[in-house]
């Protein structure tokens, strides 16, 4: 920015959450009391802010014009990059604590005799390195997951999903 640009956004519509460290820690210690064990928490850090925003805000505050006197290049996303960050999966239920930062969530229940009778072909899968095999069976513990990464993406694209 000192020696006029450009500066690199990852993409134009990237979203981030922000909040300070004491904020963060305020909020862990928080929850650390709150459980008895096995809870989930969920911190609720506000909305999430637009990268090219602050990018502009910084330009602004350097006492430049963006776009005029500072570029702004967008780089594009790196694999396994996600343009905004999922704090829970849709199917999870987010309840109040006593908290109004920290939020609970009640996640599905767990097929412990399914778990049980799958986890030895899983290690079974790794040791041979059954790249795609394991691929299928973690979608079978974790229906809702999807592809991050360029491998992930191939290993779908190969086993038809």
């Amino acid at each position: 920015l000192k020696k006029g640009g450009p500066l690199t956004v990852t993409h134009p519509d990237m979203l981030r959450y922000f909040m300070t460290i004491p904020e963060a820690c305020q909020l862990i210690m928080q929850s650390s009391v709150m459980g008895s064990g096995g809870e989930i928490f969920v911190l609720d850090m506000g909305e999430p802010v637009k990268i090219t925003y602050l990018a502009e805000q910084m330009i602004r505050l350097s006492g430049k014009e963006p776009g005029k006197d500072v570029e702004i290049v967008y780089t594009g996303l790196r694999p396994g990059e996600k343009l905004f960050e999922e704090l829970f999966h849709e199917s999870e239920n987010l309840s109040a604590t006593r908290h109004e930062k920290v939020l609970l969530a009640n996640y599905r229940e767990v097929d412990w005799k399914f778990m049980n009778k799958n986890l030895e072909e899983v290690a079974s899968k790794c040791a041979a390195y059954d790249e795609e095999g394991l691929y299928e069976l973690v979608k079978m513990f974790v229906p809702e997951m999807k592809p991050t990464s360029v491998k992930e993406e191939r290993l779908v694209s190969n086993s038809g999903n």
